[in-house]
């Protein structure tokens, strides 16, 4: 799975269980641990437990597992490392205190193109 494929697939599982301001950073120039940051933001903990399992859904079904996932059970912060690709999916108090926007507001943001066509 081309990691162009793997952001379409977060963008559109966050979108499906209603997260909003969806952000990709494209991490490719600065050397880090990963190329891309997809942050998004939920009303509720119990919403971000479903955004983050149905990333995990439609990942699995691909054959695709996550290195690691934290914060599962608080939910404020939970973080899903696909290797390549970091999510983070923040309550809006969450993502205001942690303030990654303002941390990588250096990045640009990743270019996604229609996967397919």
């Amino acid at each position: 799975m081309s990691l162009e494929e793997k952001v379409q697939l977060i963008k559109k599982a966050i979108e499906d269980k209603k997260g909003r301001d969806i952000k990709v950073l494209d991490l490719r120039e600065f050397n880090t641990v990963c190329d891309v940051f997809v942050i998004c933001t939920v009303d509720i903990p119990l919403q971000a437990r479903a955004v983050a399992d149905e990333i995990d859904y439609q990942f699995s079904s691909r054959g695709v597992y996550p290195l690691s996932v934290e914060g599962y059970e608080n939910s404020e912060w939970l973080l899903m490392d696909y290797g390549d690709v970091v999510v983070h999916i923040f309550t809006e108090s969450a993502r205001i205190f942690y303030d990654l926007d303002r941390l990588w507001d250096d990045a640009p943001e990743f270019c996604l193109t229609e996967v397919g066509g």
